[in-house]
């Protein structure tokens, strides 16, 4: 299911960060988020991968796994999954239904016009509803933005984490790292142990001041996480314990960092009562996967998700270490509040090209603009358009072809890449360089 009229209605309330709307709703539904286990997770990035790694390995562990994240790239259904499959056309609906309905009732007990929660808050309130209605035993829980005032920080986790800070959503967030970092560490409650990436001195001080006020133990790299690169794999250990040859079907060595916070969590889960074997931790990380990121749809099309600096870096580690094609053309598509200059400049060395594109997602720049945006980068450039035309075009010119700048644009070429458009283009003929 792409949408449904009562999402549809949602989208234009924007983002409205804070709790009280979505908790009034839940202690009004008898509070389902209560119903079972939970971790919670945030990051800059890496948080998707992290909860993709820990739900595989509590799946593989025998556990009933709910997995909650956001953005989706082409279905809304991808944000709730129940051991890593998405909930159907039917549930779905039923389920967004029954939730308005509820709405209704909640404000006329209150004698009161509905108060509309935002499409965000609507459909965190929804998987809760729906993860303690099919009975899971536990739920991992991205967060959406920030942390403190994001809707899903009304769980009451055994495990919270804290994956990557970087400069990200600087108008909503703060301008600095300790400021933004703070809003992340808003996510740790009293006496819940925490685990944290490799953070950076200005981000991992503030996250150790938040911690140290509720009482909440931290992990952290280099005293509690280690991580090394082996001949077979990953080493991974924890204070509990080790492992070694751990396999990753994620793309990329910066998923060696999210699998170290991701064994971190799951150590933690194990100290707590949840029994996660050494083999279930092996089989789902590398059963682990994740749509969007570093994936190839098509052997000459690369998709990833990167939206900023930060991202775009482990993006480019990833591209050095691959062979490099004889053309290789960035399709961009990024969000009106992003820094496309920046973005790109640790993709340069690896691009022949960069085509500006646009998909049909309302926070989406329009290609003109962001390809006079990169004006002064020192790289091949051109407005490709929309999408539905630029994606076959480059496609055509290219021997490979990235697509990436935002989660957005990366869900609407896999969307096209699965109904067939590149099938039909016939490479044109270019001369050889010499």
């Amino acid at each position: 299911m792409i949408t449904h009229p009562l999402l549809s209605q949602r989208a234009g309330y924007g983002i409205k960060l804070g709790l009280s709307r979505v908790g009034e709703v839940l202690q009004f539904l008898d509070e389902p988020q209560d119903a079972m286990a939970s971790v919670h997770i945030a990051g800059t990035n890496g948080k998707g991968s992290t909860c993709a790694l820990i739900s595989s390995a509590l799946q593989e562990a025998g556990y009933r796994v709910g997995l909650y994240t956001s953005p989706h790239l082409i279905h809304v259904n991808e944000r709730f999954k129940i051991n890593g499959v998405a909930i159907s056309d039917t549930d779905l609906s039923e389920e967004i239904e029954s939730l308005d309905r509820s709405l209704r009732e909640w404000a006329e007990a209150r004698g009161e016009h509905l108060q509309p929660l935002t499409y965000y808050e609507f459909v965190t309130v929804m998987a809760f509803v729906y993860f303690a209605k099919m009975g899971v035993d536990i739920m991992v829980v991205e967060v959406g933005l920030g942390g403190r005032l994001d809707a899903t920080n009304v769980v009451h986790p055994l495990v919270t984490a804290i994956v990557s800070v970087g400069l990200d959503h600087t108008d909503k967030l703060g301008d600095t790292l300790a400021a933004i970092a703070t809003e992340k560490a808003g996510i740790i409650k009293r006496g819940v142990p925490v685990v944290t990436g490799a953070l950076g001195e200005e981000a991992r001080d503030a996250v150790s001041r938040v911690a140290e006020y509720y009482g909440a133990e931290v992990w952290r790299p280099g005293s509690h996480l280690f991580r090394e690169s082996c001949r077979d794999g990953w080493a991974l250990r924890t204070p509990i314990g080790g492992l070694s040859g751990v396999k990753l079907q994620l793309a990329g060595a910066h998923q060696g960092h999210n699998a170290m916070v991701a064994f971190g969590v799951l150590h933690q889960l194990n100290a707590l009562g949840f029994s996660v074997s050494d083999e279930a931790i092996f089989a789902g990380f590398e059963n682990a996967s994740l749509a969007g990121r570093c994936q190839r749809p098509h052997p000459r099309v690369l998709v990833d998700g990167a939206h900023n600096p930060h991202a775009a870096r482990a993006l480019a580690a990833v591209l050095e270490a691959s062979p490099r094609p004889k053309s290789r053309i960035l399709l961009l598509g990024m969000g009106d509040e992003r820094d496309p200059v920046s973005f790109v400049a640790p993709l340069l060395p690896h691009i022949d090209e960069i085509v500006t594109t646009r998909c049909a997602h309302p926070k989406a720049r329009d290609s003109r603009q962001l390809a006079l945006a990169l004006g002064q980068v020192d790289c091949l450039l051109a407005d490709g358009g929309m999408i539905e035309k630029a994606l076959p075009d480059v496609f055509a010119d290219a021997d490979e072809v990235l697509v990436s700048g935002s989660l957005y644009v990366v869900g609407a070429a896999l969307s096209l890449i699965g109904d067939g458009v590149l099938s039909a283009v016939d490479r044109r003929a270019r001369p050889e360089s010499d």
